[in-house]
């Protein structure tokens, strides 16, 4: 058996700043388990800054047993690439966009629906509620799951270089960027844009060169990314929500002892919640930034936006897609859509 005895003298030195168990991590002795989280934000993300403060709390709630390190900006490569990779378990732990994780589990859109939150009490009160249970439980009908509460992506806001969008008329026509996400590109096709599902990586120069005239993301990519460089105005339609599941592989999860899940569903939760708080000021701070940056900010009706997608067979055609069941939960905070 190895001797792990440390002196007095060292543990004394010690013990004030950190648990022993950390210690021993320190000076060599390796963790019990090690595992990997991975995200796609920039390091300076509020989900990266949170996260990596998780990791730190769990490693010494564990005293040392179980260390989880932090992968930002798809170091281990895209999201779609990552996906894979928590499935079958070379990664244990990954931070993913509902509108993305959607292409797996169809049913992590529903919170996508356009204009189904007025705000961010609405959001919550779905997602930590029925809403977010009924999709948790989709997500764990495969090889993953949910390890923590959802965090924030924050609503989605339109931008454009030429027109300003103030009516769900000035959307007739306007080229538009977004994601290739069904819930998407249904949404501006039933409000008749001219939709353009162009990669992320190409976006600014697609911006630039005018191929599209605008796009939608929430403040916070907005300002990260410089778009507004290449924008003149931003109208705050607020016309998705979207957060970030971390997702867990489930052998990865089962072979934590109980105690350890604990642990890590607690502090992921405790930094969720303040990745929530985080993101919620940047975009009310982003505004005052990005109007410095040469952004004209527009303030709309959302409810005109929500009545002209109503008039659509949009809300119509993905309760045939979701069911009944599913689309109850939505409608319990959203109120009726179709």
């Amino acid at each position: 058996m190895r001797d792990t005895r440390l002196s007095r003298r060292t543990l004394l030195a010690g013990a004030a700043a950190v648990p022993i168990f950390g210690i021993l991590t320190r000076r060599g002795e390796a963790a019990e388990f090690t595992y990997k989280l991975a995200t796609g934000q920039d390091p300076t993300h509020p989900v990266n800054i949170r996260a990596q403060e998780a990791c730190d709390r769990i490693r010494e709630a564990s005293g040392g047993r179980l260390e989880i390190k932090l992968f930002p900006a798809n170091q281990l490569g895209s999201d779609t690439d990552l996906l894979a990779q928590v499935r079958n378990g070379s990664v244990e732990f990954f931070n993913l966009s509902t509108s993305i994780l959607s292409t797996f589990v169809p049913a992590a859109s529903l919170p996508n629906t356009g204009f189904a939150f007025k705000n961010y009490d609405a959001v919550w009160k779905a997602m930590d509620g029925g809403l977010g249970d009924y999709v948790r439980a989709e997500i764990a009908k495969t090889p993953i799951l949910t390890v923590a509460k959802v965090w924030d992506n924050g609503f989605r806001e339109i931008t454009s270089s030429t027109r300003e969008i103030k009516t769900p008329d000035d959307l007739k026509g306007f080229k538009i960027r977004v994601p290739p996400s069904p819930m998407l590109t249904s949404l501006f096709k039933a409000l008749d844009a001219g939709v353009s599902p162009i990669n992320f990586n190409e976006l600014y120069s697609a911006l630039q060169t005018k191929v599209v005239e605008g796009q939608e993301n929430p403040l916070p990519i907005i300002a990260t990314t410089r778009l507004y460089e290449v924008q003149k105005s931003c109208s705050m339609t607020n016309h998705v929500w979207d957060g970030y599941w971390i997702l867990g592989n489930k052998r990865a999860w089962q072979k934590l002892p109980e105690d350890l899940r604990t642990i890590v569903t607690r502090e992921l939760d405790r930094s969720g919640l303040d990745e929530r708080a985080d993101v919620a000021k940047l975009s009310v701070s982003l505004r005052e930034t990005l109007t410095a940056k040469g952004i004209t900010f527009v303030d709309v009706d959302q409810e005109k936006f929500r009545d002209a997608l109503g008039r659509t067979t949009y809300y119509k055609d993905w309760k045939s897609k979701f069911g009944d069941a599913a689309w109850s939960q939505l409608e319990a905070v959203s109120g009726k859509l179709a």
